[in-house]
């Protein structure tokens, strides 16, 4: 686990505002349970992964793209499950 507080709240923040409605509701949330609990190669993922398109990611996350392979990661597979979560948690269609 990381030490360095600022940088935790920096994805966080970008996670929640995306600027794309979709992609806030699974990234943030995510983020809000899993940064604290990452090693600093695992935020160094979550970070390359958020420097991307949104509309890219979020369709890689959704399966309607193919993820690139260097983007096919642990931390992509570990969104992409947790998205489930959130939509069986949810009730709703908002989990695509």
């Amino acid at each position: 686990m990381t030490s360095d507080n600022s940088r935790l709240k920096k994805l966080k923040f970008r996670a929640w505002r995306r600027g794309f409605r979709e992609a806030d509701l699974i990234l943030g949330p995510f983020a809000d349970t899993h940064v604290e609990s990452f090693s600093e190669a695992q935020l160094d993922g979550f970070e390359r992964l958020l420097d991307q398109p949104d509309q890219d990611l979020y369709a890689w996350i959704i399966g309607t793209l193919p993820i690139p392979p260097e983007f096919d990661t642990e931390i992509m597979n570990r969104i992409k499950a947790f998205r489930f979560e959130v939509h069986a948690n949810r009730g709703d269609d908002l989990g695509g």
